[in-house]
This record gives structure tokens, sequence and C-alpha cells, in this order.
């Protein structure tokens, strides 16, 4: 009798979790009103003096991150000149590549000022832009995806060499301009943005190429190709002569005019063999 006495003695175990029904409803039986836990861990949460603290330790560092982002952008990127290139509208979109395309009708090449600061490409169809570049580099990655996807060669790793070769020969062919530019000693306000632009522009005729080609065949990609290149290079030639390197550059000495003239075909001669390099591929 006594160790059944102390059986029924002994305390009950602990609760592994806390009744908090209480704390929904004071009547037996009641449910508790829909949202009323998150409420009730919201409410304690900000009640928390650690919580706030926390709260806004957060805030903190991450309103010190976006600064010092801000900060490296404007560091290495002026933000107002990149604003400039991608001021366009619809209709110098449509404008500009119709010139691109058909650049021979073109008469005046010259850059429009405005007390002395260029106009911006919606109001002037001979300043360069990147807007057109950037959708026309997105729009020729997908083509050559669908490209490759019709003749059963698509793979991830495919269409990322595709897309980074592109971007790899772009990047080589700036810099190539800008040493050119150094040796031949052009005073002018052609920038890492401007060649960014004039080097971004293949990708129109690149795009026509590989379209023709799908719906053609290779006779009609050959053709287009021919097309593209020629009208490419003529407007590269003309934007870089009287736009980009200014007229400042034109009465200067002899061979400095020679080694100009040098560095405007060397880069229009180098569109078509870019564009081929890029597109043969996709056209079989």
């Amino acid at each position: 009798h006594g160790s059944k006495h102390r059986a029924r003695a002994a305390p009950d175990p602990p609760p592994l979790f806390d009744d908090t029904s209480g704390a929904y409803s004071s009547q037996p039986g009641e449910y508790p009103a829909p949202g009323a836990d998150v409420a009730f861990n919201v409410n304690h949460l900000l009640g928390d003096p650690m919580a706030n603290v926390a709260m806004a330790y957060g805030s903190s560092i991450a309103s010190h991150g976006k600064d010092m982002v801000h900060k490296e952008l404007h560091r290495f990127v002026s933000v107002n000149k990149l604003k400039y290139f991608f001021a366009v509208d619809t209709a110098y979109v449509a404008k500009k590549l119709g010139l691109l395309v058909f650049p021979y009708t073109h008469q005046n090449w010259e850059v429009q000022y405005s007390r002395d600061v260029p106009l911006p490409p919606r109001q002037d169809l001979n300043a360069p832009d990147l807007y057109i570049p950037t959708m026309a580099f997105i729009t020729y990655v997908l083509l050559a995806g669908m490209a490759l996807g019709i003749q059963q060669r698509f793979s991830p790793e495919v269409l990322g060499l595709c897309a980074s070769t592109a971007l790899v020969w772009v990047v080589m062919e700036v810099l190539a301009l800008l040493l050119g530019v150094y040796l031949a000693t052009v005073r002018s306000d052609l920038s890492t943005f401007h060649l960014l632009a004039y080097s971004g522009y293949k990708y129109v005729g690149m795009i026509l190429s590989v379209l023709t080609g799908l719906l053609f065949g290779s006779d009609g990609y050959y053709v287009a190709l021919a097309w593209t290149s020629s009208a490419l290079m003529y407007f590269i030639v003309r934007s870089l002569r009287t736009a980009a390197l200014g007229p400042d550059n034109m009465g200067g000495p002899a061979p400095r005019q020679r080694l100009q003239l040098y560095l405007t075909l060397g880069a229009a001669a180098f569109q078509p063999l870019i564009i081929y390099w890029l597109t043969f591929h996709l056209v079989r």
C-alpha cells in the first residue's frame, strides 16, 4: 500500500509546450479568431526591445550598403552620362534601325549641340545610344537559342558560350579602338560609351542575317550578310569621321589624318568579320 500511495502522490511531468489557449479565448470550446496568433506574435515581437534593436541595426546596415553601392557605381560609371545614352523614344528607335539598314540616303551626319551640350538621342538621330545595342544583344541571344533548338543542337552550355563569346568580342573591339584613339592622338569627346554604342550596332545586322538564313537558307543568309555588313561599314565610317572624331581633327597634320583614316577604316572593316564569326554556325 505504501508503494501504491507514493506512486499516486508523484507529481505529473512538466508539459513540453505551454498551454496558450487562454490567450485566444476565455470560453472553453471556442475556436481562436483567424489571424489572432499572427497578431499576437507580431505584437510580442514589436514589444521586444531586442527585436527593435535588431531591426534598427538591420535597417542601418541596409542603408549603409546602399550608400556604398551608389558611391562605387558613381566612382567607376557616370550615371548621368549613362542616362544620356538611354534617352530614346519609339520614333528614334524606328528611325535609327532604318538608318542602320539603309544608311546611304542619309545626308547630315553631324551630331547636334545645344549650348555646347550634345542633344539626347531622342532629339538627334546622329547621336549614339546604348538602348538599341542592349536590346539587340538580348534578341541575338534569344534568336541563337531558337536557331539551335530548331537544329536540335540546343543546350544551356552552348547558349551561354554563344552569349559570352559575343560579349567578349565587343569588349575586345572597344579596347582596341581605345588603344587606336590613344595612339592616333585624336582630340575629341569620344568616350568608352560612344565606342560601345558603335560596336553594339552590329547586333542588328546579325539578327537580320540569322533571321534571313532561317527563312531562306544559306543563300539568303549570305545575301543578308553582305547587305548588312556593307551598310554597317558605311555607317561606321561616316559616324566616326563626322560625329565621333569631330571636325577639329580634320585640319591637323597629314600623318595624323592618315592615322585617323586608317583607324576609321579598320574599325569598319572589322565589323563583317565579327558578324560572320558570330552567326555562321547558327545557319545550316
